[in-house]
């Protein structure tokens, strides 16, 4: 006779480890022992208590499992984003949960939409669930508060931004050199006056960007004009007003990098409002799963935001697994992929 020909069937209260090893014909700590990965058990104990787990519908109990272990791991970890709705952060999830799920472990996820409030809120919510590591792409403030919140102990690795005010491990593209190398796309196409959209400056990589870009004029002995320098770009109608108000200027720019994705698309919608998508060259950053549907195609300085994910989570079970190195600083190179709205040539030389 089968385990399953011995399966009860129904039961008003949920199946415990007790149940398994009676149905398995083992003992509990032989249970547990599979359960958690041990090594200690042959494969064909394994695998009654497999088949007895499947049969019952058993599901450990993690807080009971963090208990058992004296490792306290309840094999969990907690990653907070900026936005679910941005299709970069979306993808950094992804390459986290690969990791994660090649290490039966399970991700916590959730919005900060970039309140700092919130992101408190998220990290006390997720420290009192016992995760076993945080990921983090930090909102624009001094993170020393947050590194104080989650104490010495809990590993924990930030992501797209640098945190201001600790030494942390982060991962994030190469974000001043690819401003640069889009600007100097835009220059070699003609244009002079190039306009920029960036994040708020309190954001490490709106500094960078905007840094990457005046790199690119001053190289190319392009004056600076402080009204096509446009920050506290963070939605797509920040994009959309900001575009409105570069075309209303006596000389509008020729040429857009717009260094957020929803910025990008917000421009876009005023241009081909205005009919002007095929004059004015623009450069994204990010990509955009629809960008090559576009007129003409969206060019980028591409991101690889499911690789930062995936790295992201490597260097969070890397001090999980007690790793006490220095914090590290890990660049994912950025690339253009040019699809033809930056390759937009200006006609009327320098002015």
């Amino acid at each position: 006779m089968s385990i399953a020909d011995n399966t009860p069937a129904s039961s008003a209260r949920r199946p415990t480890i007790k149940d398994v090893a009676a149905l398995a014909g083992v003992s509990i700590k032989t249970v547990s022992r599979v359960i958690n990965g041990e090594s200690r058990v042959t494969e064909e104990t394994a695998a009654k208590v497999h088949q007895a787990t499947r049969a019952l519908r058993y599901l450990p109990d993690a807080a009971a499992a963090a208990l058992s272990r004296s490792s306290h791991e309840t094999r969990t970890i907690a990653l907070l984003i900026a936005s679910v709705g941005n299709p970069f952060s979306s993808a950094v999830f992804q390459g986290v949960e690969e990791v994660a799920t090649a290490r039966h472990f399970a991700v916590f996820a959730a919005s900060t939409e970039g309140n700092p409030e919130t992101e408190e809120r998220l990290v006390r919510a997720f420290l009192s669930r016992n995760v076993d590591g945080l990921i983090i792409t930090p909102t624009a403030v001094d993170h020393r508060a947050i590194a104080e919140l989650i104490g010495p102990n809990l590993p924990n690795v930030y992501v797209d931004r640098d945190p201001l005010g600790i030494a942390a491990d982060v991962i994030t593209a190469n974000n001043r050199e690819a401003a640069r190398l889009a600007v100097e796309h835009l220059i070699a196409h003609g244009h002079h006056r190039i306009a920029a959209m960036t994040d708020q400056l309190s954001v490490s990589t709106a500094v960078d960007r905007r840094a990457g870009y005046i790199d690119a004029l001053i190289a190319a002995d392009i004056p600076l004009r402080d009204e096509y320098m446009i920050a506290d770009i963070g939605s797509e109608t920040d994009g959309f007003v900001a575009m409105e108000g570069l075309l209303a200027l006596p000389h509008p720019p020729t040429a857009l990098f717009a260094s957020r994705n929803m910025a990008a698309i917000g421009a876009i919608r005023v241009l081909q409002r205005e009919h002007l998508e095929h004059q004015i060259a623009l450069i994204g950053m990010d990509d955009i799963d629809t960008g090559d549907l576009f007129n003409p195609p969206l060019s980028v300085m591409r991101q690889d935001p499911v690789q930062i994910g995936r790295l992201a989570a490597e260097r969070l079970f890397a001090r999980i697994d007690n790793d006490t190195s220095l914090p590290q600083q890990i660049i994912v190179p950025a690339e253009l992929v040019a699809r033809g709205s930056g390759e937009i040539r200006h006609k009327h030389g320098r002015s």
